[in-house]
């Protein structure tokens, strides 16, 4: 029996209940079969990249699963990237911000998050988190999935595109950020997943 550590990491200011999330964790849920077992992790990442990173390596860790499989939203991409290189694992991401340090260094401060009014404190020291995650280049481009989308009101299609030369690429015309049609894109995530 082969069990798969599916692990997926929500974008900055979100949480496990967001849109894509949900809908992921519900298609990863049926996908299991007696020798075949799928494996779902989800959690509500910290707003300190390093304290999220280190809670997530320490799951991966104990779990005894045979493949690891991450997928990241956003920031959760970026972080993706970190985690997918250091398991040499399969890695999707969804819009990620691949260089995250600069994209979230004007919103240092206080913030709340999208589906809660729960302030948190975004601090400059997170900043410095997030440079020493960086992944300058990937290694092994087959092992990425990356849909872009080029109404992205937040993040450049093509930045994102030219950080995966050689990986699987679904470039969205229009959408947006939250990829809001992302259900009819979600079937090319587990096809990916599951080869």
């Amino acid at each position: 029996m082969r069990t798969t550590l599916l692990v997926y990491l929500h974008g900055f200011r979100s949480s496990p209940n967001s849109t894509k999330a949900v809908m992921t964790g519900e298609a990863v849920g049926v996908l299991s079969t007696p020798d075949n077992t799928y494996e779902w992790y989800c959690p509500q990442l910290l707003a300190s990249p390093k304290e999220s990173i280190d809670m997530v390596v320490k799951y991966i860790d104990q779990s005894k699963a045979d493949r690891i499989v991450i997928i990241g939203s956003s920031l959760g991409g970026f972080y993706t990237n970190y985690l997918a290189e250091k398991y040499q694992c399969k890695g999707i991401t969804l819009n990620p911000a691949v260089y995250a340090a600069r994209e979230l260094e004007p919103h240092v401060g206080m913030m709340t998050a999208y589906d809660s009014d729960e302030p948190f404190d975004f601090k400059a020291e997170y900043i410095d988190e997030l440079r020493a995650l960086q992944v300058d280049k990937i290694t092994n481009p087959e092992r990425y999935f990356l849909i872009a989308a080029k109404g992205d009101e937040l993040l450049d299609w093509k930045e994102m595109s030219n950080f995966y030369p050689g990986a699987k690429q679904l470039i969205l015309e229009g959408s947006d950020h939250g990829i809001a049609d992302y259900a009819y894109h979600l079937p090319a995530v587990i096809e990916f997943i599951e080869h």
